[in-house]
């Protein structure tokens, strides 16, 4: 898949990013900018000062916007007087163990929040497509081998995993009930949900991931403590559904009643890696280090086993994975010695090389 044609669709064009702050948001800022969008960001304040967002120099790609999904009215006024072409909906409490912490806090950012935006989107006065992304855990997990479809089940264990799942009802009951494509004509809008794996790649510092915890036990010469050595995960590089996200948006702009569905982006069956094997890699790719498993009691739950189904988006939206799990984790480790060595531009140099990239 050629990337080179994303900036026909995005140079000169508006779009309205949410979660533009956080780790994806922030790559995902930065390779609008490179297309030449014009950018509003709508997002709760980075976490700290040595946050992506900042290494990126956030505010002087976009028109910022730091307030909160809940704020229904506020966001709705921040819409329509953007008057966008493109909507990006990242905003989310992204956690699954946080979530368990504050459950109702999650289900409100994470469904009503959906919620509050596609009701502004209700109101906007001209075509828009919009992009919502929710997760691979939106799926009834019955932690067996057979990957999961856009068709299969929803469901959600854990509170993270509910409150997306109920996100993507959300998203399917305004689509039918306000944008049905059967009325494209009347309404202008092209509605799709992108259903992502486990993500990784640089300036991810989040607690309880896998890589961050990976980092920073490296960088002090300590062991890694592994809490689910076996724990199998579809892992790919950020840059591959920010790349799978455009590519939607693009085919939204072309097609919209032909796209307004849902949509998995994971890697190539084989890329699922077991924690074990991608802390492994990682240790190698460093160059030193060592792990430890850990055993950890009364722990909430996490899902043993997970595989997306890319079939559908690999034949429909023409989407395939660049890189392999040993090249999305090299590409990561790589993004982390640079930032060590100081060298803030490498986020750009990365994105160049995966635009670049031939399949």
């Amino acid at each position: 898949m050629d990337y080179q044609h994303l900036t026909h669709y995005y140079k000169g064009k508006k779009v309205f990013l949410t979660g533009h702050t956080g780790f994806k948001g922030s790559w995902l800022l930065y390779w609008l900018h490179m297309l030449g969008a014009e950018v509003k960001g709508y997002s709760l304040p980075p976490l700290n000062e040595f946050d992506l967002y900042h290494k990126i120099h956030g505010n002087s790609l976009c028109h910022s916007i730091i307030s909160d999904i809940r704020n229904g009215e506020q966001l709705s006024q921040e819409i329509l007087s953007f008057e966008p072409d493109f909507i990006f909906h990242l905003a989310a409490q992204p956690l699954v163990k946080l979530s368990y912490e504050i459950p109702s806090e999650t289900f409100a950012v994470n469904t009503l929040g959906t919620a509050n935006l596609l009701d502004a989107v209700r109101h906007l006065k001209k075509q828009c497509s919009v992009i919502l992304v929710t997760t691979d855990k939106v799926y009834e997990n019955k932690e067996w081998y057979y990957p999961y479809r856009e068709t299969d089940v929803l469901g959600g264990y854990d509170p993270y995993s509910a409150s997306k799942a109920c996100a993507e009802l959300v998203i399917n009951s305004f689509r039918n009930s306000f944008f049905n494509t059967s009325e494209y004509s009347k309404h202008g809008k092209g509605i799709a949900s992108a259903r992502a794996g486990n993500v990784i790649g640089g300036g991810d510092w989040s607690k309880d991931r896998i890589i961050p915890d990976i980092i920073r036990a490296l960088s002090k010469n300590e062991p890694v403590s592994v809490r689910n050595p076996l724990s199998v995960r579809p892992w790919q590089h950020v840059l591959e559904p920010l790349g799978g996200y455009l590519h939607l948006g693009a085919k939204l702009s072309d097609n919209p009643t032909r796209f307004s569905e849902s949509w998995n982006f994971g890697p190539n069956p084989e890329d699922n890696l077991t924690v074990e094997e991608l802390v492994h890699l990682a240790i190698e790719l460093w160059g030193s280090g060592s792990y430890k498993k850990t055993q950890l009691v009364d722990q909430p739950h996490e899902a043993g086993l997970l595989k997306l189904d890319i079939n559908k988006t690999t034949n429909l939206l023409g989407w395939t994975p660049k890189y392999n799990a040993s090249e999305a984790v090299n590409k990561t480790v790589e993004w982390y010695k640079n930032d060590l060595e100081g060298n803030d531009n490498f986020i750009g140099e990365q994105v160049k090389a995966f635009q670049e990239q031939n399949d």
